[in-house]
């Protein structure tokens, strides 16, 4: 195909004078793009087991029709599904995300796009551009439902004995379109076999399937926001059943083009291939830089504090759920003690599940599975305590008082700068007080309790000055690191932290800060649990970029303020903790968001990652406020809801790769 055919004008000349490829895996197909010259070239093919031998079939193929020897290719762009699995050490090359690639590709077939709709496989999304450049302005995908995906559309089309392509031509001849009113693929399937079991034509069910995947889609459109000129992309867009559908929901037409879009992800990426190869970057991948703290120590300590939890009998032990729990109060009564927070196995999950409720996070599953599966930790308890936050966690207090191991719930007020919620706390704290004088046989002093206070304010003092280390350009430290430095204080005591985090602090502090600027993250939303890593393992060791700062509940937020450490020490630990980095169930919402905001801000970060567990009632229905003053303060942000399973492994990568791909093209990073 002519160059100049397909693609404007000024745009077809500026890639000229080059050999360059992209090569789009897809769920379902895999596509190839290369430009030579002033010539287009195009390949298709089912995505095998191996994506290598996909990408292999496909560059054969592209060399066969173009004459082209392997070796004369300047460069290679891998995107979509199977990019990762991508290498060609005879060729520089490089990988983009597919939101990317679809949007530079768009904007080349049709320069005024705005937004793209792309519909593959296994996902759908949708991409605000800017015309001007063809980068994005924003995208939102589906989570890994398979509802507003090619897939949906298979699973139905094979209920009604057509194939896909039939599917979308029975559908334009519609008369009277069934409505399917069910979300999920499963029962969306059965609503079909229902429809056809009372005589609804092919012609109308498959209507109404195109019409329910394109409401999927719309939606997605609405978080975006929706501007013409509309490109249709991805797999699914040769389907005018779901053309057809999604022009009538949108009321807008969707753009004609001189190249099967299909083929956009790898023409973008044969672009970007383009764009890397005159900046001169060479495509070989570098060493990996090793930026980890050595905390082998620290982890050592940890497990055999936890050992001596489990067999010894000398102290009470007791667990809490909350950060809201008094630390100090614990300590100074003489019992043991350690926070639940374990992430756990998508087994204990499931294990969990049935005594709780499946709307429940999977952080509150993993602690009732703990204990149903019997985790020695959990089942060497003699107490377990919380203050009332979240109401899912109450309700996994009542169950494990219920099933397991006598426990002990505490109400925390909401209005938390009401007096009358200062002087209700202190008395819950006296209580409190009370119960683990009974609990441990001892009176608790006030002396100690205050001295306690002091300890752990000069930990916290120590664990915030290491988290500044984190303001440099190039900080000494992970946000991995930094999650599993403040995991020692809650299994530790203080005293044998506070010299082991002095030597952290200042052996760091010793690193120069040299070396180039990394985007710089902030992880903000609900709890992120002991052992559940594979966000911050994506951002930093694949990624490349860092989180630099965190507000939830197991970072930062729980050591950055400090407690009065004179006069009445209940009121003080009252004080304290209600003073301290508000939770999203405190009253006023505002304090929670402005936190959030201000430690954005104070760190200098480029982007916010708003991470939240599915179904969480905290942060899950309160995400607006915090977009809406991460957007005031012109700071990018991403909603990542996720759960403890590992099957949108790929997506989540994707999601965060386009993100940052965003943030560069912001100027975040050079």
């Amino acid at each position: 195909m002519n160059l100049s055919e397909i693609i404007a004008g000024d745009l077809a000349a500026g890639l000229r004078g080059s050999k360059v490829l992209g090569i789009d895996i897809g769920s379902r197909t895999g596509k190839a793009v290369l430009i030579h010259d002033d010539q287009l070239y195009t390949a298709l093919t089912p995505t095998g087991i191996d994506m290598q031998d996909t990408a292999d079939e496909l560059l054969n193929e592209i060399l066969d029709k173009s004459e082209l020897q392997r070796s004369q290719i300047d460069y290679i762009v891998g995107t979509g599904y199977g990019r990762v699995a991508l290498r060609f050490d005879d060729i520089p090359s490089q990988i983009v995300t597919e939101i990317s690639c679809h949007a530079m590709g768009a904007h080349y077939l049709n320069p005024g796009v705005r937004t793209i709709i792309d519909i593959g496989g296994q996902d759908s999304k949708a991409i605000r551009v800017d015309p001007d450049t063809g980068k994005v302005v924003a995208f939102v995908m589906n989570d890994k439902c398979a509802a507003g995906t090619g897939r949906f559309l298979e699973r139905v089309a094979n209920l009604l004995d057509l194939s896909i392509d039939e599917l979308g031509a029975e559908a334009v001849k519609a008369v009277s379109p069934t409505h399917i009113t069910s979300q999920c693929v499963v029962f969306a399937e059965s609503e079909a076999i229902s429809l056809r079991a009372r005589g609804e034509s092919k012609e109308d069910i498959a209507a109404g399937i195109h019409l329910a995947t394109a409401r999927r889609v719309r939606n997605l459109l609405k978080r975006l926001g929706f501007e013409p000129d509309l490109v249709f992309s991805g797999g699914v867009s040769n389907n005018i059943g779901m053309k057809k559908a999604l022009e009538e929901l949108l009321e807008a037409p969707i753009t004609e083009v001189k190249l099967d879009t299909i083929y956009a992800g790898a023409l973008g990426a044969a672009i970007h291939a383009r764009d890397f190869l005159e900046s001169g970057k060479s495509g070989k991948a570098g060493e990996k830089e090793d930026l980890r703290l050595d905390l082998s120590g620290l982890e050592k300590r940890i497990r055999e504090r936890e050992d001596l939890l489990i067999h010894s009998q000398e102290t009470k032990k007791v667990g809490y759920l909350c950060t809201y729990t008094p630390l100090e109060l614990m300590n100074a009564a003489g019992v043991s003690h350690l926070r639940l927070f374990k992430a756990g196995s998508p087994e204990i999950v499931a294990s969990g599940e049935q005594i709780t409720q499946s709307v429940f996070c999977d952080f509150t599953k993993s602690i009732l599975g703990a204990f149903k599966e019997e985790d020695p930790l959990y089942k060497a308890l003699d107490k377990v305590y919380t203050f009332y936050t979240c109401d899912c966690m109450k309700k996994v207090g009542e169950a494990i008082n219920q099933f397991f191991t006598p426990t002990e719930i505490y109400v925390l007020p909401r209005l938390k700068d009401e007096e009358p919620s200062r002087r209700y706390y202190r008395s819950e704290i006296i209580n409190f007080k009370n119960e683990l004088e009974a609990l441990s046989g001892q009176k608790l002093h006030e002396e100690e309790l205050l001295r306690q206070i002091a300890l752990y304010n000069r930990l916290k003092l120590v664990l915030k000055d290491i988290s500044e280390l984190r303001k440099r350009d190039n900080p000494p430290l992970t946000g991995q690191d930094y999650l599993d430095l403040v995991k020692g204080y809650y299994h530790l005591p203080p005293e044998e932290l506070l010299d082991f985090y002095q030597d952290i602090y200042d052996r760091l502090a010793a690193v120069p800060d040299a070396g180039g600027r990394k985007i710089r993250l902030m992880m903000s939303g609900g709890v992120v649990a002991d052992g559940d890593r594979r966000l911050l393992e994506l951002i930093e060791d694949e990624i490349g970029a860092r989180v630099v700062v965190e507000d939830h509940c197991t970072g930062l937020k729980t050591v950055y303020h400090t407690i009065a450490e004179e006069g009445d020490p209940y009121q003080a630990l009252a004080n304290g903790y209600l003073d301290q980095a508000p939770c999203a169930r405190m009253k006023p919402l505002e304090d929670r968001v402005r936190f959030s905001g201000r430690l954005a801000e104070e760190y200098q970060v480029d982007g916010v990652l708003y991470v939240y567990l599915k179904f969480c009632p905290c942060y899950g229905q309160t995400k607006h406020e915090f977009f809406k003053h991460f957007q005031k303060l012109g700071i990018p942000a991403l909603e990542i809801p996720i759960d403890y399973s590992r099957s949108d492994q790929g997506q989540l990568k994707t999601r965060i790769e386009a993100f940052i791909e965003v943030l560069r093209e912001r100027g975040a990073n050079i």
